[in-house]
């Protein structure tokens, strides 16, 4: 019986430069495929296409690093079935991450931290799964929109606001949106201010 595989872009060992968790060594699993097509994706991950490996060959290449914090990204990872590699992980010691759209509902029990990043659409459980919320703000973003999310700040869920591409008109504008609304939290991406790989 053949072992199941996933789409793997790339594995590399970083460190995490935005969120919550800034600056914490990682080693980023980067599965390939994304159906949302958002045209301020800053990844050319989205494509369909990918090495396959199994669940104990990515393990393995996880292994070849001196770090346990793995984060799980894409593309987009629910698009695949992750979750037991996340298991397998998860009995091996590993802490881990995954950064999600968080439009279909999934198996996230063995993650650690889960970051929802909304898009188009987003799962109402995935919200509510959610360790932290990363919204992107440009200068089209429906700032009305905005407050649905307010609600899992009050609930205990870090929600931070993610200027598109680190452009200072949005860094300005998610500055004036924080404090107005102090229970919100500032995610610049930090690996592409220092030129981090």
């Amino acid at each position: 019986m053949p072992q199941p595989c996933l789409k793997v872009n790339e594995i590399f060992y970083s460190l995490q430069g935005e969120g919550p968790h800034t600056g914490m060594p990682a080693v980023f699993l980067r599965l390939a495929g994304c159906s949302m097509n958002c045209p301020f994706c800053d990844t050319k991950y989205a494509a369909q296409t990918g090495k396959e490996m199994t669940n104990e060959e990515i393990a393995a290449e996880l292994e070849k690093y001196p770090c346990r914090n793995v984060i799980i990204t894409g593309g987009e990872p629910t698009e695949q079935n992750f979750a037991p590699l996340a298991r397998l992980l998860k009995n091996r010691g590993w802490c881990i991450h995954m950064e999600s759209n968080g439009a279909q509902d999934a198996d996230v029990s063995d993650i650690d931290f889960l970051v929802i990043s909304p898009k188009k659409y987003v799962s109402a459980n995935m919200l509510k799964k959610a360790h932290a919320i990363k919204i992107v703000i440009g200068q089209d973003t429906d700032l009305d929109d905005l407050q649905k999310y307010f609600q899992y700040a009050k609930e205990k869920t870090v929600v931070c606001l993610q200027p598109e591409s680190n452009k200072q008109e949005n860094i300005d504008l998610c500055v004036k949106i924080i404090k107005q609304n102090p229970f919100l939290r500032l995610s610049l991406q930090t690996h592409k201010m220092a030129n981090i790989r």
